[in-house]
C-alpha cells in the first residue's frame, strides 16, 4: 500500500476553499497566491486519488468525496489544536463541575456534536447536560439560570436586551428548488421571482420570522402551501416540485440523497443572514466550565474560518 503524504497546510488550504467556495476568496483569506493554492489542492487530490471539488464558473463545489474529507480534515485540525493546548507550557488545572448547554433542534445536528466531543475530551471531569428546546423556552431557561450557555440562532432573540449573543457563523440564505424547476435556468433569482411560486416554509428557530419580515419589506405576498417544523419534509416536498423554500445555507447538505432532487440558487436581493452563535444571560457571572466551553467554541469557529 502506498503511503500518502498529506500536510497540515494542505488540510488548512482545503478547508478554506471548501468553506469559502472559491480559490480566489480563500487566497485572499489566507494571503497566498491563487496559483499556490490551486497547486496544493491538485497535489492533495493526487495523493488521495479522487476529486474533492467540482470546478465551474460558479465556484468550487465539494464532491461527495470532498464532503467526507472535509469532516475528517476538521477533526485533524481540531486534534492538533487540542494537542498543542494539552502540551503547552502553561497547562490549566483540570476543570470539574456541571455544565448545562442549551440547543435548538435545528442547530443541534449541525454545530453541537464536534464541539461537545472536543469539550468532553479536554475536560473529562466536567459533567455535561444538554437541553434541547425551542428558542423562546431556551431564553427563559437562560434568564432563570437553568442553562449556562446556549447555541442557537443568535440574531433573532425575543429578549436581546437580557442576553449576550456572540456570533460563531453567519449563513446566507439561498432558494431551494426541485432539480427541474424553471428557476434553475438562472444563476441568481430575485425575491420577486420566488414570490410567483408556491412556498414551503420551515417554522423553526425563527427562520420563518426573518423571512416574513423580508417579504413584507419588499411588498411581496407569496402563497404558502405548507408550514412545517420538519426539515426533512421541506427537502422531500421541494424535491418533489411541490414548492420552493428560502433557507439558510448551513441546512443544505448536497451529499444526501435528496440533493439529487433539490438544487439551490443564490438570491440577488439582500436578505439578512441567519447567525448561529453563543447566547448567555447578560450580567451573569459565568462559571469556569461555561467560560471554557465558550472559549472552545470561539476557537472552533476561528479554525473553520482559517
Amino acid at each position: 500500500m502506498n503511503q500518502r503524504h498529506v500536510t497540515l497546510r494542505q488540510f488548512r488550504y482545503f478547508i478554506a476553499v471548501a468553506e469559502s467556495g472559491s480559490v480566489a476568496a480563500a487566497s485572499r483569506m489566507l494571503n497566498i497566491a491563487q496559483s499556490a493554492l490551486t497547486k496544493s489542492l491538485l497535489e492533495l487530490e493526487g495523493e488521495l486519488g479522487s476529486s474533492l471539488f467540482n470546478r465551474s464558473p460558479r465556484g468550487m463545489q465539494l464532491t461527495p468525496q470532498g464532503h467526507r474529507f472535509l469532516a475528517g480534515a476538521r477533526k485533524v485540525i481540531g486534534s492538533v489544536a487540542d494537542a498543542l493546548r494539552v502540551n503547552g507550557a502553561d497547562v490549566a488545572p483540570a476543570l470539574a463541575g456541571v455544565l448545562t448547554v442549551g440547543v435548538t433542534p435545528l442547530v443541534a445536528g449541525y454545530y453541537l456534536s464536534e464541539l461537545l466531543s472536543r469539550f468532553r475530551r479536554n475536560h473529562p471531569a466536567v459533567e455535561v447536560f444538554v437541553t434541547e428546546d425551542t428558542p423562546r423556552f431556551l431564553e427563559h431557561l437562560l434568564i432563570n439560570g437553568e442553562v449556562d450557555v446556549a447555541i442557537m440562532v443568535s440574531n433573532a432573540l425575543s429578549e436581546p436586551q437580557a442576553m449576550v449573543a456572540e456570533t460563531l457563523t453567519r449563513s446566507p440564505s439561498r432558494v431551494w428548488l426541485s432539480a427541474n424547476h424553471p428557476l434553475t435556468a438562472q444563476d441568481e433569482v430575485t425575491l420577486a421571482d420566488c414570490a410567483r411560486h408556491d412556498q414551503i416554509v420551515l417554522e423553526a428557530d425563527r427562520i420563518d420570522d426573518v423571512m416574513r419580515a423580508v417579504w413584507a419589506r419588499h411588498g411581496l405576498k407569496p402563497r404558502t402551501i405548507l408550514r412545517t417544523s420538519s426539515l426533512e419534509a421541506v427537502r422531500s416536498l421541494v424535491g418533489a416540485g411541490a414548492g420552493i423554500a428560502v433557507l439558510p445555507d448551513f441546512l443544505y447538505r448536497p451529499w444526501t440523497l435528496d440533493a439529487e432532487h433539490v438544487d439551490v440558487r443564490r438570491l440577488r436581493d439582500e436578505v439578512p443572514t441567519i447567525d448561529v452563535g453563543l447566547v448567555w444571560r447578560r450580567g451573569s457571572q459565568l462559571k469556569p466550565v461555561a467560560a471554557e466551553f465558550i472559549e472552545l467554541a470561539r476557537e472552533q469557529s476561528r479554525q473553520r474560518r482559517s
